[in-house]
């Protein structure tokens, strides 16, 4: 099967569209912090010859996959196998300053998701597995069977907003004593038998524990944390960031660290905002964007996605 026909990037037209201006600079470089199955990567390519493309990703199988795709672009891509947060050492070693546009793709890929023997998904069993980079030590069959159950508990909320935390983490912690959990279909049957038929019925209730276990696998939200403020430090005065994430979390983040970048820092009561107090960024989108119903019919994850830019103005002083 041809990789297109397994991989439908995102919201491209519209990620090209606001990349643009800034990718048609003499020079430009692009870093896409989430390279993945390279899907937008290689559209950009095409778009922009004189592009230089720098692909991050933790996921050794992307990269593959990613090197095989961008091969008729060689020689203007540069491959790092890092996490998202690693941007600027990834730019160092490769003697990059600064860059014109910097591309997030967030959240579980479709490789990760087609892949049942990663263990991502919980509709299908395979092991407890749920790693983005397989290299890692921490999988979620050793947070089930070594994280306490309160601290199973505050994952659950706290990752995945899941209102039967406590619950679900008590049934967890009663079950490993008797039975290792290793297998997907164990962590499903035990949340299930827990769970109220009424919430049944508003959908899969191990959905938000999933949720919550990749998001502390892969510690993305703490790696979000620092990937933003590198990723804007690193853009050039006219450069674009945008950034597509698909749960409220990610999003969340995203809004705040770009709003404190495109805010002004005068104190309050200053009567005239001096130079050195003006905003670094501007917002390119008002709130954030949703893909169009047509999108969304014709691929399904580009439903919960929600798209934020801004362009750098100014350097700080």
């Amino acid at each position: 099967m041809a990789i297109n026909d397994i991989h439908t990037p995102v919201m491209l037209d519209r990620c090209v569209e606001l990349l643009a201006p800034a990718l048609e600079q003499p020079g430009a470089v692009l870093v896409d912090a989430t390279l993945g199955m390279a899907g937008h990567a290689e559209a950009i390519l095409q778009r922009f010859p004189n592009l230089v493309l720098v692909g991050l990703d933790r996921d050794l199988e992307a990269l593959a996959i990613a090197e095989e795709r961008l091969k008729p672009f060689r020689d203007r891509v540069h491959l790092v196998h890092t996490v998202y947060d690693g941007i600027r050492e990834a730019l160092d070693g490769l003697g990059i300053r600064e860059v014109n546009g910097i591309l997030f793709d967030l959240g579980v890929s479709s490789l990760q998701l087609d892949r049942v023997e990663r263990g991502f998904s919980y509709s299908k069993d395979a092991p407890l597995d749920m790693r983005m980079d397989n290299t890692s030590d921490l999988t979620a069959e050793v947070i089930l069977a070594t994280y306490s159950e309160a601290d199973l508990r505050r994952i659950f909320r706290d990752y995945g907003e899941e209102k039967l935390a406590a619950r679900y983490a008590k049934a967890i912690a009663e079950s490993r004593e008797t039975t290792p959990m290793t297998r997907s279909a164990q962590l499903v049957q035990v949340i299930t038998a827990v769970t109220p038929v009424a919430v049944q019925r508003t959908g899969h209730p191990a959905k938000r524990v999933f949720q919550a276990l990749r998001i502390e696998v892969n510690q993305e939200l703490a790696v979000l944390e620092r990937a933003i403020p590198a990723a804007l430090d690193a853009v050039t005065v006219g450069g674009r960031i945008v950034v597509m994430a698909y749960q409220s979390l990610e999003d969340r983040i995203v809004k705040k660290l770009l709003a404190a970048a495109s805010g002004s820092t005068a104190p309050a009561g200053l009567p005239i905002e001096l130079p050195e107090h003006k905003p670094l960024f501007k917002l390119l989108i008002r709130g954030a964007e949703l893909a169009s119903e047509e999108e969304k019919a014709s691929n399904p994850r580009a439903t919960s996605v929600r798209l934020r830019a801004a362009e750098r103005l100014r350097r700080a002083a």
